[in-house]
């Protein structure tokens, strides 16, 4: 399990917010990774609303420039809120499946940004269900990615898990094309 107790013990979450306020409101991604039921899809959902804004302020830099900033933000954060809680990957922390997110929405964005609506947002939303599966399969390389101590554990297989989606995606809309 990513990072594991290193020394901190486990603190309560009213604890790590007050110790770790940034570092906290980052990892659970806005609070959203306290959402019931299946967090990392919260989390997951969270981030395409904030990539559409980042596409819209600056198109496909700004889209690339958020989902690299997450990835940077998360892994300190993660680390620090795992240490902190005393577990390798709390499901509360969600800011991997925001950065993942990002990354595997990337080439709909690339791709198929002229296409219609109705085109455009089915391909997001498959982007979106496709992704998820990855994170929960994790297959190969990106199980074994969560080994990685600290943070970046926390953060490596969804950066993996986007980057195989989005592979995915180019690949194919590029086959299409």
């Amino acid at each position: 399990m990513a990072g594991g107790n290193q020394g901190y013990g486990s603190r309560s979450w009213r604890d790590v917010f007050r110790e770790a306020p940034v570092a906290a409101v980052l990892a659970t991604w806005f609070g959203s990774g306290f959402l019931p039921v299946a967090p990392g899809t919260w989390g997951s959902l969270f981030a395409l609303p904030f990539a559409e804004a980042a596409f819209r302020a600056g198109g496909l830099p700004a889209l690339s420039a958020f989902a690299v900033l997450v990835s940077l933000a998360g892994i300190p954060s993660a680390g620090a809120v795992a240490r902190l809680r005393g577990q390798g990957d709390p499901s509360q922390v969600v800011i991997d499946e925001v950065a993942g997110q990002a990354i595997s929405v990337f080439p709909v964005y690339a791709l198929a940004g002229t296409a219609s609506p109705l085109v455009f947002w089915s391909l997001v939303a498959l982007s979106f269900l496709l992704f998820r599966v990855v994170d929960v399969v994790k297959p190969g390389l990106i199980g074994r990615a969560e080994s990685l101590p600290g943070g970046l554990g926390v953060m490596a297989d969804d950066l993996l898990g986007g980057l195989l989606v989005a592979v995915l995606f180019a690949g194919t809309l590029l086959a299409l094309r």
